[in-house]
C-alpha cells in the first residue's frame, strides 16, 4: 500500500493557537506542488523502516499515536522535496504515513481522523500549523478556520500554473511559530492579507501578498530576497515570494518555457498539483 501526499508552500498566514491541539493551527493561503512525499509499507517479518532523506522523528511520533510498537511491516518513505525548506515535507510524511496505515491495517478510519493524528504528530513536533489540512485540498489553497481536518476549514482553487523554486536551506519552524514576537508580528500582518485575499482570491493577489508579507514580517533572508529580485526581472513571471517557512523563493509562470530560461543553478521546475492525495 502506497499513499502520496504533495508538497505545500505557504505564501502567507497567522497563528492561531488553541488549548486543544486539533484545533491549534493557522490559516493562510499556498499551493501544492506535484513533488511531495510517498509512503509505502509491506509485509515483513520484523518492524522496519527506510527513509530516503532526515530520520524517522515523524514516523516514531506517528507511530505513537496510532499506538502500535511492535506489528511486522516495513515503512518507505520517499521524500522528494528538500526537508525543513518550507514545503510541508513532515506533514507530508506525517499524514501520507496515517493513510497508508489505515489502509494497510484495514483500520476504517476516515480521512478526517487520519489527517487529525497526521496534525497532532506535527504541533507535537513543533512543526507545520497548517500544512495537514492544506494537503487535502488541490491547487491553490485558502486556510480559512485553523486546526486539523473535520476542524478547520479549507476553499481550494484550481490552476494551470508552473512553479519555479530554489532554496538556500532550512529554517527551524519551532523556532519562530514559538517566538511571541515572531508569533505577533506574523499574526497581524497574515489576517491583514488574509482579508484581503478573501476579497479578492487571485493568482496575482496570492503572489503580491506573499511578497508583501514576507518583507513586512521581516522574515525574508537577504538570499531570498536577491533571488526574488532576480525571478521578478524576468520576462513573463507572474510573481515570486519567499516560502514560509523556509529559505526558499518561488516564482509562478503560465508558461514553462519562461522558467526554464532562467538562469539560476540549482532551479527546480514544478506544477501546481491540482489532483492532491494519490492511493496506489
Amino acid at each position: 500500500m502506497s499513499v502520496f501526499v504533495p508538497g505545500h508552500i505557504t505564501g502567507f498566514f497567522n497563528i492561531e493557537n488553541h488549548d486543544s491541539k486539533l484545533k491549534n493551527g493557522s490559516c493562510g493561503v499556498g499551493f501544492l506542488l506535484s513533488k511531495g512525499v510517498s509512503t509505502t509499507i509491506q509485509k515483513s517479518d520484523s518492524f522496519d523502516f527506510e527513509v530516503n532523506q532526515g530520520d524517522d522523528t515523524v514516523i516514531r511520533e506517528v507511530l505513537d499515536i496510532f499506538n502500535l510498537d511492535n506489528d511486522d511491516f516495513k515503512i518507505i518513505q520517499d521524500i522528494q522535496l528538500p526537508i525543513g525548506a518550507g514545503f510541508g515535507t513532515s506533514a507530508a510524511s506525517a499524514l501520507s504515513l496515517s493513510l497508508a496505515l489505515n489502509e494497510f491495517l484495514d483500520l476504517n478510519y476516515s480521512m478526517e481522523l487520519c489527517g487529525q493524528i497526521a496534525h497532532m504528530a506535527e504541533v507535537n513536533l513543533g512543526a507545520g500549523l497548517g500544512d495537514v489540512i492544506a494537503q487535502t485540498g488541490h491547487g491553490l489553497i485558502l486556510r480559512t478556520k485553523p486546526g486539523a481536518p473535520g476542524i478547520g476549514e479549507i476553499k481550494s482553487y484550481s490552476h494551470d500554473i508552473y512553479v519555479a523554486w530554489k532554496t538556500f536551506g532550512p529554517i527551524e519552524t519551532s523556532e519562530i511559530i514559538r517566538d511571541p514576537k515572531h508569533k505577533k508580528i506574523i499574526s497581524e500582518v497574515g489576517a491583514k492579507y488574509l482579508e484581503m485575499f478573501e476579497e479578492g482570491p487571485t493568482l496575482e493577489n496570492f503572489l503580491a501578498f506573499s511578497l508583501r508579507f514576507s518583507e513586512e514580517t521581516k522574515l525574508m533572508t537577504d538570499e531570498v530576497k536577491n533571488q526574488i529580485d532576480y525571478f521578478n526581472s524576468m520576462d513573463n513571471i507572474l510573481g515570486s515570494s519567499m516560502a514560509m517557512l523556509g529559505n526558499t523563493a518561488f516564482a509562478f509562470a503560465y508558461d514553462e518555457d519562461a522558467l526554464k530560461n532562467i538562469d539560476v543553478e540549482g532551479l527546480h521546475i514544478d506544477k501546481l498539483n491540482n489532483n492532491g492525495i494519490i492511493y496506489d
